[in-house]
């Protein structure tokens, strides 16, 4: 646990295992286990006040495969920053999704998102998805290239989705899509609690305690989102 909570980029189960002297199968159990308690934990709480949205992927393409968004490598997933009045970021969400479209927009929103918060994001037709789940959503056209990543409505959610990005890339050799939503969240538990590093051990040995047993042959099940 102190591994996993105080590493701000997190630790690969390779190394976990030199660390704890066990066998490679008994790290990832181990540090899966501990990644789904984190996930429970930040989905149990929605974000509210003003919320920035993005689309985003990990992975990148192969040679042989699709250019551009259709890449099969490359795993779509929705990033969500919400902020206090004076524009600060105070708690992330990240989730997959089967793709950008409205009805999984809509999907993702329902359980994250407080009933009145204000959701922010580009004009990305998949987001109107937002407004039919009930929210106040603001779309901002933000256009493509170098200049959107500028614009101060979704600085913070640019910002932290590079470095959570960056993150992953040092850290993991390779992060499938299929266990995706435990590793983003993951960074979610650790950006969500930063304020409070000497807290967030107990606070996540408290959490797994409460958390229900996950068998091996449930760790392995693709998740959904």
């Amino acid at each position: 646990m102190l591994f996993l909570a105080q590493q701000k980029n997190g630790i690969a189960a390779l190394e976990l295992k030199r660390h704890l002297g066990v066998s490679s199968l008994t790290a990832w159990r181990v540090k899966h286990k501990l990644l789904q308690v984190m996930k429970e934990r930040d989905d149990s709480r929605q974000l509210c006040g003003v919320i920035e949205v993005d689309d985003a992927y990990w992975g990148g393409e192969r040679h042989d495969d699709t250019p551009g968004r259709g890449s099969p490598n490359k795993v779509p997933f929705i990033a969500a920053l919400a902020c206090n009045d004076e524009g600060h970021p105070i708690a992330l969400r990240l989730g997959k999704v089967a793709g950008f479209r409205k009805a999984e927009a809509e999907r993702f929103a329902k359980p994250h998102f407080d009933p009145d918060a204000i959701v922010l994001g580009d004009g990305l037709a998949c987001f109107r998805g937002f407004a039919s789940a009930g929210f106040e959503h603001q779309p901002v056209v933000i256009g493509g290239g170098h200049r959107s990543m500028a614009l101060p409505e979704l600085h913070w959610l640019n910002t932290v989705l590079g470095n959570v990005k960056n993150a992953m890339r040092g850290t993991y050799h390779h992060a499938g899509g299929q266990h995706l939503p435990r590793c983003l969240g993951e960074f979610c538990y650790r950006f969500n609690r930063r304020f409070d590093l000497a807290a967030m051990l107990p606070r996540l040995a408290g959490a797994a305690v409460r958390t229900p047993p996950m068998p091996h042959r449930l760790l392995v099940v693709a998740e959904a989102c």
